[in-house]
């Protein structure tokens, strides 16, 4: 059984930017590991995804560009550098992690979730 923590969420003004990261408490380096959000009244939304080794990555098209996901796999941690931030960036962030598989912006999907860690981006 892995845990996961987020850590860095916070408050920020429209263009700012933060750095989360999520430590697990194993090895994470055979795992696709992922972002997820959710804000006020919305469902949880697919971030960004980094498979194992770290070379293939996805991002939602709302995010491109802006956010970007990476991996210490000797940490076993797992980052999201989010810059240019705008005020819907605000919700909840989510880092989960599966062993294997298809449907990775689908969250069921996902074996380990963290608390999630709260981002406000004021205008």
């Amino acid at each position: 059984q892995v845990q996961l923590v987020e850590s860095g969420g916070g408050l920020v003004q429209a263009g700012g930017s933060l750095r989360l990261s999520c430590a697990a408490s194993g090895r994470i380096s055979t795992y696709t590991m992922a972002w997820f959000r959710q804000a006020p009244g919305k469902e949880r939304e697919f971030v960004a995804v980094i498979r194992s080794n770290g070379g293939s990555i996805t991002y939602a098209d709302s995010v491109k560009g802006r956010l970007t996901i990476s991996r210490d796999n000797a940490k076993n941690t797992v980052y999201l550098q989010m810059n240019s931030l705008k005020p819907e960036d605000t919700a909840v962030y989510y880092c989960a992690g599966k062993f294997s598989g298809s449907g990775y912006g689908l969250p069921d999907n996902y074996d380990y979730w963290g608390q999630g860690t709260q981002v406000t981006v004021s205008s």
